[in-house]
């Protein structure tokens, strides 16, 4: 399949060295590091992110957990 990339000036100036010196055509090295790229796990996310995690105030701005929605917020924000 053929795509087409953009990549900085820099950037391909870097693969293009470097596909020289490896002796392999610039396809060959991308697929290469496609390929490790995928092969790899995905880091994890560092905080698991939910409403029940997020910071909660005290005193009279307190605010329930069913008001945190999308639906509740901007019913407050409504004149």
């Amino acid at each position: 399949m053929r795509t087409t990339l953009e990549l900085p000036d820099p950037l391909f100036a870097r693969l293009k060295s470097r596909a020289a010196s490896e002796r392999v055509t610039l396809k060959q090295l991308l697929q290469s590091f496609v390929e490790q790229g995928l092969s790899t796990a995905p880091p994890e996310s560092p905080i698991p992110r939910s409403a029940a995690t997020l910071p909660r105030l005290e005193g009279p701005l307190a605010m329930a957990s069913e008001q945190l929605s999308n639906a509740s917020l901007f019913e407050l924000l409504e004149p």
